[in-house]
């Protein structure tokens, strides 16, 4: 019974379940699915080049970044997130900390306090600032 993978609410797989009354502090590293119910204190990162789905659930908390190709939000986060394919905020997700996404999905009712950075605005931005300005030269040249 306990090696049987669970199917998670969006139907993907769940690989860890950290219960609802379970506190850890530390970082994790994980692969395939997360599925977290209680609190993690510490940095949450999905293993370089595996498949990994982080959700989060209504009732969970991370206090620290996350770093996962896919992180699923309906609970609180404090702390930046780098999602390297989507990021969804279900409507009951309270996230305090910076999005760095690819695709991102929000539904109503989700709060984030921070900014939203587009994978693509990150390595676009060194070239604006190296735009010529359009102003004449003050010397007259």
């Amino acid at each position: 019974m306990l090696k049987q993978k669970r199917p998670n609410p969006d139907g993907t797989q769940i690989d860890t379940l950290i219960g609802a009354h379970v506190t850890l502090r530390g970082d994790i590293s994980f692969s395939g699915g997360l599925y977290v119910e209680g609190r993690i204190h510490g940095t949450v990162v999905a293993e370089e080049g595996q498949a990994a789905i982080l959700t989060l659930s209504e009732q969970g908390s991370i206090e620290g970044e996350v770093r996962a190709p896919v992180v699923i939000v309906n609970g609180r986060l404090h702390g930046d997130v780098y999602a390297s394919e989507k990021v969804e905020l279900a409507a009951k997700a309270r996230v305090q900390g910076n999005i760095h996404y690819k695709v991102v999905e929000m539904s109503a009712g989700a709060t984030l306090t921070g900014r939203l950075i587009h994978a693509d605005a990150e390595t676009e931005s060194p070239a604006l600032s190296a735009v010529p300005s359009s102003r004449p030269a003050a010397n007259g040249d």
